[in-house]
């Protein structure tokens, strides 16, 4: 079956107009007060949009308003320094957002005159825009009638629907966008599109759906049918890989702590961070060696203060933090230095490193 053909089979019998209603008046009476809802400017919904993938509200919030008071438009974002902005991201994690969303700035200010485009073509063409964030910018800010499908919106409409496709596939979020598209508003798509989100975060969540509260209950197939917990279908990922670190705080005889700054490219680029010597292939002993080759110090083990386990994505970080002395050598590494205790706070580290900085004395 075609996709067009799949998606007219879907909406067969589904009252569109009469969802539409219940979900825009329901959204308007019993939406949350977030500070990126205050007006439709569309630089505040693409930073927060941005902040919000695979992040909770809570978590946004406070980061949210500090980005707007340090970078309160396109151009003042634009013209900062990027270390200046992965530090007031500094904590938020999947930091390459930060960086693709400068760089899209950028590009607007240079291209666009500064204005955020309304063309779905220019705007998916910028930096860190997916089909997501475009549709939601454009729909939320600009009142175009386009789809903002992200997990939460598949989950609220596989159940409305009863769509029984694998959500991990990328087709299937293919289909959903052709959906939306059969039942979105054409006068307040706004108002539709952020009522689906809402929907998803406070009434249809993931384990256990408050279906008695749901405005749109009696259009819900799969809660017609008892299968609403069952949906959506998604397979599961793949099994993370674990890897073994010593992570180093190597104080030399100023007092001074050893940080490194992460390549320009790759996970968490950019950021500093306190060295880390992969245990993989080495025990404790021969890490010492691995590090005089890296860092052209020598040094010695005092003690081990933690063990800290950070959860990517893809991969889990166990570490063992130990401090170390320096010895003898001088320090041969274009990204590493020394810096005062005192300094470390104007560098921006990640969550996993920062979980080391209370073994620091000033």
């Amino acid at each position: 079956m075609k996709k067009d053909e799949r998606v007219q089979s879907v909406l067969l019998e589904f009252d569109k107009d009469l969802f539409e209603e219940r979900l825009i008046q329901w959204f308007k009476e019993e939406q949350r007060i977030l500070p990126w809802r205050e007006n439709q400017d569309p630089y505040r919904v693409w930073v927060s949009e941005i902040m919000l993938q695979q992040t909770r509200v809570d978590t946004v919030i406070p980061y949210f308003n500090h980005f707007m008071t340090k970078f309160p438009d396109v151009r003042s974002l634009a013209d900062a320094d990027e270390q200046e902005v992965l530090k007031a991201w500094e904590g938020l994690g999947y930091y390459s957002r930060a960086r693709n969303l400068q760089n899209a700035v950028r590009e607007v200010v240079e291209e666009y005159g500064g204005i955020v485009p309304n063309d779905p073509k220019q705007l998916g063409e910028l930096k860190g825009i997916g089909p997501y964030t475009k549709g939601a910018i454009l729909s939320i800010a600009y009142d175009t009638p386009e789809p903002a499908v992200d997990g939460n919106v598949m989950r609220v409409l596989s159940r409305i629907l009863h769509v029984e496709d694998d959500i991990a596939k990328p087709k299937t979020r293919t289909l959903f966008e052709g959906l939306v598209r059969g039942i979105i508003s054409q006068e307040d798509p706004s108002s539709f599109n952020q009522g689906l989100m809402e929907l998803g975060a406070m009434i249809c969540t993931p384990k256990t759906p408050s279906c008695m509260l749901c405005p749109v209950q009696e259009q819900c197939r799969a809660f017609e049918q008892g299968v609403e917990a069952e949906l959506p279908v998604k397979s599961s990922k793949k099994k993370q890989k674990r890897i073994p670190y010593l992570l180093l705080l190597v104080e030399n005889e100023q007092g001074e702590i050893l940080i490194e700054q992460r390549p320009s490219e790759g996970l968490l680029a950019s950021l500093w961070q306190y060295p880390m010597v992969p245990l993989e292939d080495l025990d404790k002993e021969a890490a010492k060696h691995w590090f005089y080759g890296e860092y052209g110090l020598e040094v010695e083990w005092t003690e081990s203060v933690d063990q800290i386990k950070h959860v990517f994505s893809h991969l889990i970080w166990e570490m063992e933090v130990l401090k170390a002395k320096v010895k003898k050598g001088e320090l041969d590494h274009e990204r590493a230095r020394f810096v005062h205790p005192s300094q470390l706070d104007d560098y921006p580290f990640p969550v996993s490193h920062q979980k080391a900085r209370p073994h620091i004395s000033q």
